[in-house]
Protein backbone atom coordinates (compact mmCIF):
# COMPACT_ATOMS: atom_id res chain seq x y z
CA UNK A 1 0.00 0.00 0.00
CA UNK A 2 1.18 3.26 -0.90
CA UNK A 3 1.08 5.80 2.33
CA UNK A 4 2.52 8.76 0.39
CA UNK A 5 -1.22 9.74 -0.17
CA UNK A 6 -3.95 9.16 2.32
CA UNK A 7 -7.04 10.14 1.76
CA UNK A 8 -10.13 8.86 3.07
CA UNK A 9 -10.90 5.45 1.49
CA UNK A 10 -7.26 4.98 2.00
CA UNK A 11 -7.40 5.58 5.69
CA UNK A 12 -9.84 3.27 6.49
CA UNK A 13 -8.13 0.47 4.20
CA UNK A 14 -5.05 1.64 6.58
CA UNK A 15 -7.04 0.94 10.02
CA UNK A 16 -7.57 -2.57 8.23
CA UNK A 17 -4.15 -3.62 7.77
CA UNK A 18 -2.57 -6.69 9.45
CA UNK A 19 0.72 -8.62 9.35
CA UNK A 20 3.65 -7.11 7.26
CA UNK A 21 1.52 -4.41 5.75
CA UNK A 22 1.19 -3.24 8.97
CA UNK A 23 4.50 -3.24 9.49
CA UNK A 24 5.15 -1.32 6.42
CA UNK A 25 2.84 1.24 7.96
CA UNK A 26 4.82 1.10 11.18
CA UNK A 27 8.19 1.65 9.14
CA UNK A 28 6.61 4.23 6.68
CA UNK A 29 5.66 6.44 9.86
CA UNK A 30 9.33 6.08 11.85
CA UNK A 31 10.97 7.15 8.85
CA UNK A 32 8.20 10.00 8.10
CA UNK A 33 9.03 10.74 12.07
CA UNK A 34 13.19 10.78 12.09
CA UNK A 35 13.21 13.25 8.50
CA UNK A 36 10.79 15.40 10.27
CA UNK A 37 11.02 15.66 13.77
CA UNK A 38 14.19 13.59 14.48
CA UNK A 39 14.41 11.33 17.58
CA UNK A 40 14.24 13.58 20.62
CA UNK A 41 11.72 13.03 23.09
CA UNK A 42 10.45 15.93 25.16
CA UNK A 43 8.80 15.96 28.66
CA UNK A 44 5.99 17.97 29.64
CA UNK A 45 5.84 17.42 33.37
CA UNK A 46 2.01 17.00 34.09
CA UNK A 47 0.07 18.59 37.60
CA UNK A 48 -3.55 17.54 37.73
CA UNK A 49 -3.84 20.60 39.47
CA UNK A 50 -7.91 19.90 40.00
CA UNK A 51 -10.24 17.52 39.52
CA UNK A 52 -13.84 19.52 39.87
CA UNK A 53 -15.90 19.87 36.84
CA UNK A 54 -18.42 21.51 35.39
CA UNK A 55 -19.00 19.42 33.12
CA UNK A 56 -20.74 15.88 32.75
CA UNK A 57 -19.39 13.35 29.84
CA UNK A 58 -20.70 9.68 29.69
CA UNK A 59 -16.96 8.25 29.45
CA UNK A 60 -15.03 10.65 32.43
CA UNK A 61 -14.46 8.94 36.09
CA UNK A 62 -14.66 12.40 37.23
CA UNK A 63 -17.57 13.69 36.03
CA UNK A 64 -19.92 16.48 37.93
CA UNK A 65 -22.38 13.60 38.44
CA UNK A 66 -19.72 11.02 39.75
CA UNK A 67 -20.84 11.32 43.57
CA UNK A 68 -18.23 8.59 44.51
CA UNK A 69 -15.06 10.79 43.93
CA UNK A 70 -13.00 12.94 46.76
CA UNK A 71 -12.55 16.39 45.04
CA UNK A 72 -9.90 18.41 45.83
CA UNK A 73 -7.69 21.33 44.46
CA UNK A 74 -3.81 21.61 44.82
CA UNK A 75 -2.41 24.03 46.85
CA UNK A 76 -0.63 26.81 45.49
CA UNK A 77 2.43 26.33 46.93
CA UNK A 78 2.18 22.12 45.76
CA UNK A 79 1.46 23.84 42.09
CA UNK A 80 4.70 25.90 42.77
CA UNK A 81 6.84 22.88 44.38
CA UNK A 82 5.78 20.33 41.16
CA UNK A 83 7.18 23.47 38.46
CA UNK A 84 10.53 23.58 40.70
CA UNK A 85 10.70 19.98 40.73
CA UNK A 86 9.90 20.26 36.58
CA UNK A 87 12.93 22.91 36.57
CA UNK A 88 15.33 20.96 38.13
CA UNK A 89 15.02 18.00 36.72
CA UNK A 90 15.77 19.96 33.52
CA UNK A 91 12.03 19.48 32.08
CA UNK A 92 11.05 22.12 29.23
CA UNK A 93 7.69 22.34 30.27
CA UNK A 94 4.65 21.67 32.52
CA UNK A 95 1.04 20.75 31.96
CA UNK A 96 -1.18 22.12 33.95
CA UNK A 97 -4.77 20.26 33.82
CA UNK A 98 -7.64 20.16 34.97
CA UNK A 99 -11.81 19.71 35.39
CA UNK A 100 -13.69 22.04 32.97
CA UNK A 101 -14.71 25.31 35.09
CA UNK A 102 -15.10 28.91 33.94
CA UNK A 103 -16.01 30.61 37.10
CA UNK A 104 -14.02 33.94 37.76
CA UNK A 105 -12.33 32.47 41.13
CA UNK A 106 -10.78 29.66 38.53
CA UNK A 107 -9.77 31.41 35.81
CA UNK A 108 -7.83 34.64 37.69
CA UNK A 109 -6.69 31.53 40.16
CA UNK A 110 -5.31 30.15 37.12
CA UNK A 111 -3.57 33.35 35.97
CA UNK A 112 -1.99 33.68 38.82
CA UNK A 113 -0.05 30.19 39.51
CA UNK A 114 1.17 30.93 35.68
CA UNK A 115 2.68 34.25 36.64
CA UNK A 116 4.19 32.28 39.80
CA UNK A 117 5.80 29.47 37.71
CA UNK A 118 7.09 32.02 35.82
CA UNK A 119 8.54 33.80 38.28
CA UNK A 120 9.99 30.64 40.46
CA UNK A 121 11.29 29.32 37.08
CA UNK A 122 12.65 32.42 35.70
CA UNK A 123 10.53 31.93 32.43
CA UNK A 124 12.77 29.54 31.72
CA UNK A 125 9.73 26.63 32.25
CA UNK A 126 6.61 26.59 29.18
CA UNK A 127 3.22 25.91 30.68
CA UNK A 128 0.63 24.29 28.44
CA UNK A 129 -2.90 24.26 29.31
CA UNK A 130 -5.73 21.52 29.63
CA UNK A 131 -8.64 23.40 30.80
CA UNK A 132 -11.36 23.06 28.12
CA UNK A 133 -13.49 25.62 26.61
CA UNK A 134 -13.02 29.20 27.91
CA UNK A 135 -13.94 32.73 26.75
CA UNK A 136 -11.66 34.40 24.22
CA UNK A 137 -11.19 36.94 27.51
CA UNK A 138 -10.30 33.97 29.23
CA UNK A 139 -7.76 32.32 26.87
CA UNK A 140 -6.37 36.08 26.31
CA UNK A 141 -5.76 36.51 30.47
CA UNK A 142 -3.79 33.10 30.61
CA UNK A 143 -1.90 33.59 27.40
CA UNK A 144 -0.89 37.25 28.79
CA UNK A 145 -0.13 35.39 31.69
CA UNK A 146 2.29 32.60 31.15
CA UNK A 147 0.60 29.49 28.89
CA UNK A 148 2.39 29.01 25.52
CA UNK A 149 0.19 25.77 24.74
CA UNK A 150 -3.38 24.83 25.03
CA UNK A 151 -4.64 21.32 24.68
CA UNK A 152 -8.13 21.02 23.79
CA UNK A 153 -9.35 17.49 22.60
CA UNK A 154 -12.54 17.10 20.61
CA UNK A 155 -13.12 13.34 21.81
CA UNK A 156 -14.73 12.57 18.40
CA UNK A 157 -15.13 14.62 15.50
CA UNK A 158 -18.20 13.42 14.10
CA UNK A 159 -20.84 15.50 15.77
CA UNK A 160 -23.44 12.86 15.95
CA UNK A 161 -21.11 10.37 17.74
CA UNK A 162 -19.99 13.75 19.97
CA UNK A 163 -23.80 13.78 21.06
CA UNK A 164 -24.08 10.31 22.17
CA UNK A 165 -21.22 10.94 24.37
CA UNK A 166 -22.32 13.93 26.19
CA UNK A 167 -25.51 14.98 27.68
CA UNK A 168 -27.89 17.12 25.16
CA UNK A 169 -27.19 20.30 26.76
CA UNK A 170 -25.56 23.91 25.87
CA UNK A 171 -22.35 22.78 28.05
CA UNK A 172 -21.72 20.10 25.86
CA UNK A 173 -21.76 21.64 22.78
CA UNK A 174 -19.84 19.90 19.58
CA UNK A 175 -19.94 23.64 17.79
CA UNK A 176 -18.53 25.31 21.01
CA UNK A 177 -15.84 23.15 21.28
CA UNK A 178 -14.71 23.27 17.76
CA UNK A 179 -15.27 27.42 17.99
CA UNK A 180 -12.55 27.01 21.39
CA UNK A 181 -10.17 25.47 18.99
CA UNK A 182 -10.22 28.12 16.43
CA UNK A 183 -10.31 30.77 19.81
CA UNK A 184 -6.92 29.28 21.23
CA UNK A 185 -5.77 29.91 17.46
CA UNK A 186 -6.80 33.71 17.50
CA UNK A 187 -5.42 34.03 21.20
CA UNK A 188 -1.61 32.83 19.80
CA UNK A 189 -1.19 29.60 21.65
CA UNK A 190 0.03 26.53 20.21
CA UNK A 191 -3.15 24.77 19.73
CA UNK A 192 -3.69 20.91 20.22
CA UNK A 193 -6.27 18.24 19.92
CA UNK A 194 -7.06 14.76 20.17
CA UNK A 195 -9.27 11.57 19.84
CA UNK A 196 -10.28 8.70 21.93
CA UNK A 197 -10.11 5.80 19.62
CA UNK A 198 -12.52 2.54 20.21
CA UNK A 199 -15.49 3.93 21.44
CA UNK A 200 -18.78 2.62 21.38
CA UNK A 201 -20.31 3.14 18.45
CA UNK A 202 -17.32 4.32 16.89
CA UNK A 203 -16.50 2.92 13.00
CA UNK A 204 -13.53 3.31 11.06
CA UNK A 205 -15.53 6.02 8.99
CA UNK A 206 -15.46 8.26 12.34
CA UNK A 207 -11.55 7.56 13.01
CA UNK A 208 -10.55 8.56 9.29
CA UNK A 209 -12.77 11.42 9.23
CA UNK A 210 -10.88 12.44 12.85
CA UNK A 211 -7.49 13.07 11.45
CA UNK A 212 -8.85 14.74 8.48
CA UNK A 213 -10.58 16.55 10.94
CA UNK A 214 -7.36 17.30 12.73
CA UNK A 215 -5.90 18.30 9.45
CA UNK A 216 -8.16 20.31 8.77
CA UNK A 217 -7.91 22.39 12.23
CA UNK A 218 -3.89 22.75 11.23
CA UNK A 219 -3.52 21.85 15.25
CA UNK A 220 0.60 21.93 16.13
CA UNK A 221 0.17 18.95 18.64
CA UNK A 222 -1.36 16.09 19.52
CA UNK A 223 -2.76 13.85 22.46
CA UNK A 224 -4.82 10.77 21.37
CA UNK A 225 -5.06 7.02 22.36
CA UNK A 226 -7.48 4.40 23.29
CA UNK A 227 -11.11 4.47 25.11
CA UNK A 228 -10.59 3.27 28.42
CA UNK A 229 -13.72 2.91 30.43
CA UNK A 230 -14.53 3.63 33.46
CA UNK A 231 -17.58 1.79 36.06
CA UNK A 232 -18.91 4.78 37.34
CA UNK A 233 -20.27 6.33 33.98
CA UNK A 234 -22.97 6.00 31.72
CA UNK A 235 -20.74 4.92 29.03
CA UNK A 236 -19.68 1.65 30.59
CA UNK A 237 -23.31 0.09 29.92
CA UNK A 238 -21.92 -0.35 26.69
CA UNK A 239 -18.59 -1.99 27.27
CA UNK A 240 -19.92 -5.36 25.64
CA UNK A 241 -19.77 -3.43 22.74
CA UNK A 242 -15.91 -2.87 22.97
CA UNK A 243 -13.58 -4.12 20.55
CA UNK A 244 -10.75 -5.72 23.15
CA UNK A 245 -8.08 -4.23 24.94
CA UNK A 246 -5.62 -5.62 22.71
CA UNK A 247 -7.37 -4.34 19.38
CA UNK A 248 -7.91 -0.89 20.66
CA UNK A 249 -4.04 -0.68 21.49
CA UNK A 250 -3.75 -1.54 17.87
CA UNK A 251 -5.93 0.81 16.47
CA UNK A 252 -4.35 3.90 18.86
CA UNK A 253 -1.22 2.86 17.13
CA UNK A 254 -2.42 2.79 13.70
CA UNK A 255 -4.09 6.05 14.28
CA UNK A 256 -0.44 7.28 15.67
CA UNK A 257 1.61 6.38 12.99
CA UNK A 258 -1.17 6.82 10.27
CA UNK A 259 -1.09 11.42 11.74
CA UNK A 260 2.42 11.64 11.83
CA UNK A 261 2.67 10.56 7.97
CA UNK A 262 -0.07 13.05 7.44
CA UNK A 263 1.06 15.67 9.65
CA UNK A 264 4.84 15.45 9.89
CA UNK A 265 6.29 18.16 11.71
CA UNK A 266 3.66 18.28 14.73
CA UNK A 267 4.00 17.47 18.52
CA UNK A 268 2.64 13.93 19.23
CA UNK A 269 2.06 12.69 22.61
CA UNK A 270 2.47 9.06 23.86
CA UNK A 271 -0.40 8.47 26.09
CA UNK A 272 -0.82 6.75 29.12
CA UNK A 273 -3.85 5.15 27.94
CA UNK A 274 -1.13 3.54 25.50
CA UNK A 275 0.63 2.42 28.55
CA UNK A 276 -2.78 1.28 30.02
CA UNK A 277 -3.09 -1.47 27.53
CA UNK A 278 0.23 -2.34 26.92
CA UNK A 279 3.39 -2.34 29.37
CA UNK A 280 5.45 -0.70 26.83
CA UNK A 281 2.75 1.03 24.65
CA UNK A 282 4.44 4.86 25.28
CA UNK A 283 7.52 2.90 24.14
CA UNK A 284 6.00 1.16 20.79
CA UNK A 285 4.03 4.22 20.39
CA UNK A 286 7.58 6.58 20.17
CA UNK A 287 8.88 4.56 17.50
CA UNK A 288 6.13 5.10 15.17
CA UNK A 289 5.44 8.61 15.46
CA UNK A 290 5.49 9.96 19.11
CA UNK A 291 8.04 12.09 20.60
CA UNK A 292 6.37 13.64 23.84
CA UNK A 293 5.65 11.87 27.13
CA UNK A 294 4.12 13.66 30.27
CA UNK A 295 5.50 12.45 33.81
CA UNK A 296 3.14 12.48 36.53
CA UNK A 297 4.53 15.43 38.70
CA UNK A 298 1.01 15.75 41.08
CA UNK A 299 1.36 15.15 44.84
CA UNK A 300 0.81 11.48 44.78
CA UNK A 301 -2.01 12.17 47.65
CA UNK A 302 -3.95 13.44 44.88
CA UNK A 303 -3.47 10.95 41.86
CA UNK A 304 -6.64 8.43 43.16
CA UNK A 305 -8.80 11.34 42.84
CA UNK A 306 -8.25 11.71 38.89
CA UNK A 307 -8.84 8.38 37.46
CA UNK A 308 -10.40 9.81 34.07
CA UNK A 309 -10.36 6.06 33.28
CA UNK A 310 -9.96 2.31 34.97
CA UNK A 311 -6.12 1.33 35.72
CA UNK A 312 -3.84 4.16 35.14
CA UNK A 313 -0.55 3.59 35.78
CA UNK A 314 1.70 4.49 38.29
CA UNK A 315 -0.22 6.22 40.33
CA UNK A 316 1.56 5.30 43.78
CA UNK A 317 4.64 5.51 41.84
CA UNK A 318 7.32 7.85 43.37
CA UNK A 319 8.44 10.58 40.88
CA UNK A 320 12.45 9.99 40.39
CA UNK A 321 11.10 5.85 39.90
CA UNK A 322 8.96 6.76 37.43
CA UNK A 323 11.30 8.90 35.69
CA UNK A 324 14.54 6.63 35.64
CA UNK A 325 11.39 3.98 34.10
CA UNK A 326 10.89 6.61 31.13
CA UNK A 327 14.21 7.16 30.85
CA UNK A 328 14.68 3.60 30.19
CA UNK A 329 11.99 3.24 27.73
CA UNK A 330 12.94 5.92 25.78
CA UNK A 331 16.15 4.78 25.18
CA UNK A 332 14.83 1.17 24.24
CA UNK A 333 12.65 3.09 22.00
CA UNK A 334 16.04 4.46 19.67
CA UNK A 335 14.89 8.14 21.07
CA UNK A 336 16.77 10.43 22.94
CA UNK A 337 15.67 12.85 26.04
CA UNK A 338 15.66 16.63 25.30
CA UNK A 339 16.04 18.00 28.34
CA UNK A 340 16.46 22.00 28.99
CA UNK A 341 14.48 22.46 25.74
CA UNK A 342 11.12 23.97 25.32
CA UNK A 343 10.38 21.24 22.56
CA UNK A 344 7.91 23.89 20.77
CA UNK A 345 6.02 22.31 17.74
CA UNK A 346 8.07 22.57 14.82
CA UNK A 347 4.50 22.91 12.47
CA UNK A 348 3.84 25.93 14.98
CA UNK A 349 7.47 27.49 14.64
CA UNK A 350 7.17 27.05 10.65
CA UNK A 351 3.67 28.81 10.15
CA UNK A 352 5.66 31.76 11.61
Amino acid sequence: MDFSELSKDKIIEALSLEGEELQSLYDYASKVKLAAVGNKVYYRGLIEYSNRCAKNCFYCGVRQGNKNVDRYTLQDVEVIEAARLAHKKGFGSLVLQSGERSDTVFTEKIAFLLREIRKATKGELHVTLSMGEQSEQTYRLWRESGAHRYLLRIEASNPALYKRLHPNNALHSFEKRTEALELLRKTSYQVGTGVMIGLPFQTLEDLADDLLFIKKMDVDMVGMGPYIEHEATPLFQFRDQLLSKEMRFELSMKMVALLRIMMPDINMAATTAMQTLHPEGREKALKIGANVIMPNLTPLKYREGYLLYENKPNIHEETDVSLEKLRQSIGKAGCVLALGEWGDSKHFRERG
